[in-house]
């Protein structure tokens, strides 16, 4: 039996070569987190979606451009977190600057979650998508500085402040219970 990043490798190489069984693969392996992230981002079900189908297809084709010594998780999430991007910043031009997204409805999730949800989706964009590498994903600030290419001292800004912002949310809906 193959280690975890052997048989990445593994089914990296036979979608290489256009086994389907491989490409199922690494399809089970990395579809649930893709469509959470971009769900997360772009807080839409049906475009995030689309959103990890893209991404997903856009690797796929550009497989013989994939360094196979490398993980294949952060670059499919590149895409995914490029496509969200490019999503926003389209839907904010055609509405004349400052769109409003639609808000995340949940499901089956406790109370206390909810509003950890919805706090999170009230966040700037910005804010939103390194909260959604680091926590939702768990990627290092490192690797969401490459992933995003900024410096990981931007990474490290825009987490503490989306962390500032959620905090004083949570006292705010503390205080308003009590």
């Amino acid at each position: 039996m193959l280690g975890p990043g052997r048989q990445e490798r593994s089914w990296i190489r036979g979608a290489q070569g256009g086994s389907a069984s491989d490409l199922e693969a690494l399809f089970k392996e990395h579809w649930p987190r893709a469509h959470r992230a971009a769900y997360l981002v772009v807080q839409d079900g049906a475009a995030a979606e689309d959103i990890a189908q893209e991404a997903f297809l856009s690797a796929i084709r550009n497989l013989d451009r994939f360094d196979r010594r490398r993980p294949f998780g952060p670059w499919l999430h590149r895409i995914v977190v490029n496509r969200c991007l490019d999503l926003l910043r389209t839907e904010r031009r055609l509405v004349g600057g400052e769109a409003e997204l639609e808000r995340l409805e949940w499901h089956d999730v406790p109370s206390g979650d909810q509003e950890l949800l919805d706090a999170i989706a009230g966040l700037s964009l910005q804010r939103r998508v390194v909260v959604v590498l680091r926590y939702g994903l768990g990627y290092t600030p490192t690797a969401i500085g490459e992933l995003l290419g900024i410096p990981i001292g931007t990474v490290n800004s825009r987490l503490a402040r989306a962390l500032e912002e959620l905090r004083a949310d949570q006292e705010v809906s503390d205080a308003g219970r009590a």
